[in-house]
């Protein structure tokens, strides 16, 4: 499994694609193509599936009335996304509702492709639906660089959810969990998924990496608030919820391809109980690694 750590340190390094793409084409950047490689779907547990990319996450949690779709990953991962959909025997026309854990370019860059090809709903909180319509970060965005914004898709109407709202889809309830700090309106999502009987609490964490853009400091400075508190009580907030198994937006971060080959010999190797608290405990070292650098004036 890649270190949190280490996956900062990357995305840090190519955080942001080349200036000037024009919203609605693919997006290009060092990564793109390796976040974007193929990846075939599979069950994560119960009525959870993963169909997202080889490196960027995408959830299917599928009901009798509909589904629920969490992230879209690039604009370019659209088409994968639904034809992973298709493989697992599901229709991307029956998607409901669409999730979102925060609205940067790699993982809202596909949502309105989605949502054409679907006709679901699209729901975000208040800071995520902003950009999401607008289709890119504002400068309260850690990753803002004025002059060198990449653009995504805008998406059409999307509805605002509250702290703590329940998103229910006939027997599904998904709910949304404010965790700024990342992103202003980042988001992490929990619901019980249920197998042979038995349940578990499943938890879509939302990215706690401290990214940003050249200069920009989450210990505050003349222009922009303090969000070192805020950020603190979004890792505490991972940590705390009920989680057997939890699934990053960046799969990599929770060693999900790992837990995947384990399950070869260990058809549990997804349950992992502590897995949010080791999620979170190792965010909050680089945050604290992180404020310790602007401190220093690195």
């Amino acid at each position: 499994m890649r270190s949190l750590a280490s996956a900062t340190s990357l995305s840090m390094a190519l955080a942001l694609p080349a200036a000037g793409a024009a919203a609605g084409d693919d997006i290009h950047c060092d990564t793109c193509a390796q976040w974007n490689a193929a990846q075939a779907p599979f069950k994560v547990y119960g009525n959870t599936w993963y169909v997202g990319t080889a490196g960027l996450s995408a959830l299917l949690v599928t009901g009798p009335r509909g589904h629920i779709l969490l992230d879209g990953a690039l604009p370019q991962s659209a088409p994968q996304i639904i034809a992973n959909i298709r493989a697992l025997g599901f229709r991307i026309e029956d998607v409901r509702i669409i999730l979102n854990s925060h609205p940067h370019w790699d993982h809202a860059g596909g949502i309105a492709a989605l949502q054409r090809a679907s006709g679901a709903k699209v729901m975000a909180s208040a800071a995520s639906a902003e950009v999401l319509e607008r289709g890119a970060i504002g400068a309260d965005d850690p990753q803002y660089e004025a002059g060198a914004v990449t653009p995504f898709p805008k998406v059409a109407r999307v509805g605002v959810i509250a702290d703590g709202q329940l998103v229910k889809l006939g027997p599904l309830a998904l709910s949304a969990h404010m965790t700024p700090g990342h992103t202003p309106g980042g988001t992490s999502w929990s619901w019980r998924s249920c197998e042979q009987g038995t349940c578990r609490d499943m938890v879509y964490a939302d990215s706690l990496t401290a990214v940003s853009a050249d200069g920009f400091r989450f210990s505050g400075d003349a222009t922009h608030p303090d969000l070192s508190g805020v950020f603190k009580a979004s890792i505490a907030r991972i940590a705390a919820l009920p989680c057997d198994v939890v699934v990053s937006a960046h799969p990599s971060f929770t060693g999900i391809f790992e837990k995947l080959a384990a399950r070869a010999g260990d058809r549990n190797a997804f349950i992992a109980p502590g897995g949010c608290r080791a999620y979170a405990e190792q965010a909050g070292v680089n945050l604290e690694q992180r404020l310790a650098r602007e401190r220093d004036g690195k």
